[in-house]
């Protein structure tokens, strides 16, 4: 289910141009984080991929459909949006009810709506939960309801804004093994994040917006390592990419295990082979 966005422009009632010529193509099953400052244009932009915001120029298609044409509400059948605050999204008395919604709403037959339901609690850790109200629950698993109500849908494409904003690290944890089994299904996830460790580890793609456009797009390694770039919109690369650089590396390490094989690359240049397994074993 590709994402084709062709000169898209949007301003607000009030006249703010919050999207200036915007042009890109997201394919399926791509993993696609979008950084940069708040009114950066972010949001804006997603919520055309939903039908959420309609184009004041240029188009957006979901697979075959342009947006324009099409109803939100059949447009929810391919595009899941997770909110930021799950008190947005959550409306029923019971998390299995909140969770079925998405699916019957969508006409799926009940055995099929049964198994949805089933895999998106075991998925966000909700099972044994089914018949707590979800305001009866804290923000961080009012998050996960809300997130299992959008993966029981099964749509092609999944979108999260800020998924890790007030959560715990197992609550992150757990985020990233939904995105990670998301795409073993060969889903398209595209998130809107502040986080830029969270980013680097469970991204491929960067896209970093300011001031309405692109400022930049492509691998995660090659957006992430442009510092100088990133600060235009107020973004800082990720914590290892940052220590990488104060260490005179060219490499753009975006998880421990790529950093630590760099390490041992570079002590064994300045000790050669022995000494950097020694000084590792140590």
């Amino acid at each position: 289910m590709n994402i084709e966005v062709e000169d898209l422009h949007f301003s607000y009632p009030g006249g703010v141009e919050a999207l200036r010529g915007i042009t890109l193509r997201i394919e399926g099953g791509e993993l696609v984080a979008m950084v940069g400052q708040n009114g950066s244009g972010k949001t804006t932009l997603v919520k055309h991929f939903n039908g959420l915001l309609q184009p004041s120029r240029g188009c957006v298609r979901v697979g075959d459909w342009d947006t324009r044409t099409v109803s939100v509400a059949r447009l929810a059948s391919r595009v899941g949006y997770v909110f930021q605050n799950p008190d947005d999204q959550l409306f029923c008395k019971t998390v299995a009810e909140e969770v079925a919604f998405g699916p019957r709403n969508l006409g799926y037959a009940p055995e099929k709506v049964e198994q949805l339901v089933r895999r998106a609690l075991a998925w966000t850790g909700l099972t044994g939960r089914e018949g707590t109200n979800p305001y009866d629950l804290s923000p961080t698993w009012r998050k996960m309801v809300a997130l299992a109500a959008v993966l029981s849908m099964d749509t092609p494409v999944v979108i999260f804004d800020e998924p890790t904003t007030g959560q715990d690290w197992q609550s992150v944890a757990r985020m990233a093994r939904v995105i990670a089994m998301l795409r073993e299904e060969g889903k398209t996830v595209i998130t809107i994040t502040h986080d830029m460790d969270f980013c680097a580890e469970n991204f491929t793609r960067v896209i970093a917006l300011g001031g309405g456009q692109v400022l930049l797009d492509g691998p995660a390694d090659e957006v992430l390592g442009e510092a100088e770039i990133l600060a235009q919109t107020f973004v800082e690369p990720p914590q290892l990419v940052r220590l990488a650089r104060r260490l005179g590396w060219k490499e753009t390490p975006l998880t421990i295990p790529v950093f630590l094989d760099a390490c041992r690359r570079s002590v064994r240049k300045e000790d050669g082979a022995d000494g950097a397994e020694r000084r590792f074993d140590t």
